[in-house]
């Protein structure tokens, strides 16, 4: 891969990664890869120890290396996450059920590797040698070796099942994640992230719309589809950090990341449970919208369900705990055997994939 002096040599590796991992650029059409900058909330540090001093407009402003390192770590971990999905994805693209869903997929695709180039931007331009390695690494991990930083982003992507929960919740968690960075106090960080907010309810209305479709279609049985609802959120649970976190305290401390309704929260902030709280607003949101499926599924269908937040978790205080979906403790034998009746198996993908052999699986969009 091309040494990265500049960020046009990281757009060169850009397309380098794109031809490495399959990607014909032909499909973007006429997209145009730019850097977008939106409004921020005010020109003050809105929270934390420095609050109501000016937002940091160059790295150079910020008070310790501390702060700088947490802060160059925030934005790796979201340009991370916009580079994996694209790789999980990129295998739907021949196979869409319709145009409409082939060119949906293509402009999620289009709006995740530009959210990928808007952090390396940040890197590239802000964070010097350390920076411009970082922007390097974004682009040679893969999510189909599970290298991925986070364990959502490692998971396969097998199916259009797939890939509309996933849009559905773990985009939805981007939202979260970017709307708690849009009030940092890192200027360049908020208006990156205040820009790739308005793109990112594309993803979210192409997950909604495509449940509510394959709902109504009445062709994939609701206990398929649960199992998916299963895979995805309780990976999504994950992304939200772990319980107590110092990590996430000492960030809002500096004011680098806010609460997810710090406009509007008027109470001081919990510190020793800020993930625990966008995990909270996150599950709420999450279950309004499974509410909202479930009036689509005809009668004598077992109703959809978020799981239980302790199940199926990888970090945090219920990690490697077995909990059931519906939040039993169970024994490692019971635990073994639900597993393998609530998350999607190789049965499943069998009855799945003849599902989708037909087009009627999924209305058509009007």
């Amino acid at each position: 891969m091309t040494r990265i002096s500049t960020f046009d040599d990281w757009i060169d590796c850009f397309r380098e990664w794109q031809v490495d991992i399959g990607y014909d650029a032909d499909l973007l059409g006429d997209y145009k890869f730019e850097t977008k900058l939106g409004d921020i909330h005010c020109d003050d540090i809105e929270f934390g120890d420095y609050r109501g001093d000016s937002k940091w407009e160059r790295v150079g402003q910020i008070p310790n290396q501390s702060i700088r390192d947490a802060l160059l770590t925030l934005i790796v971990y979201q340009g991370d996450t916009e580079f994996a999905s694209v790789e999980q994805q990129k295998n739907l693209l021949d196979n869409a059920p319709t145009e409409y869903d082939r060119q949906a997929l293509i402009r999620v695709n289009s709006d995740e590797m530009r959210h990928g180039w808007q952090m390396c931007y940040l890197l590239v331009k802000y964070f010097g040698d350390t920076g411009r390695l970082e922007a390097r690494k974004l682009l040679e991990r893969r999510a189909n070796e599970q290298k991925r930083l986070l364990g959502s982003f490692n998971q396969p992507v097998n199916n259009w099942l797939d890939f509309f929960t996933y849009t559905q919740f773990v985009d939805r968690d981007g939202k979260f994640q970017l709307t708690m960075l849009s009030h940092s106090a890192f200027a360049p960080l908020a208006r990156s992230v205040s820009a790739m907010l308005k793109e990112e309810f594309f993803h979210m209305f192409t997950g909604n719309t495509g449940l509510t479709r394959i709902i109504r279609a009445n062709r994939i049985p609701a206990p398929i589809i649960q199992k998916y609802f299963n895979k995805w959120l309780s990976t999504a649970y994950d992304l939200f950090g772990t319980d107590h976190s110092s990590s996430a305290q000492w960030a809002y401390v500096w004011g680098i990341k806010g609460r997810f309704d710090e406009a509007t929260a008027g109470e001081p902030a919990d510190k020793e449970a800020l993930n625990e709280l966008s995990r909270t607003h996150y599950l709420n949101e999450c279950q309004g919208l499974v509410e909202n499926l479930n009036n689509f599924l005809p009668e004598g269908e077992p109703r959809l369900r978020i799981p239980d937040v302790r199940f199926n978790r990888s970090i945090g205080d219920h990690a490697g705990m077995r909990y059931s979906v519906d939040g039993d403790l169970l024994s490692e034998s019971e635990y073994e055997k639900h597993l393998s009746k609530v998350l999607p198996d190789a049965e499943d993908e069998r009855v799945l994939n003849e599902i989708l052999k037909d087009k009627d699986w999924v209305l058509q969009m009007n």
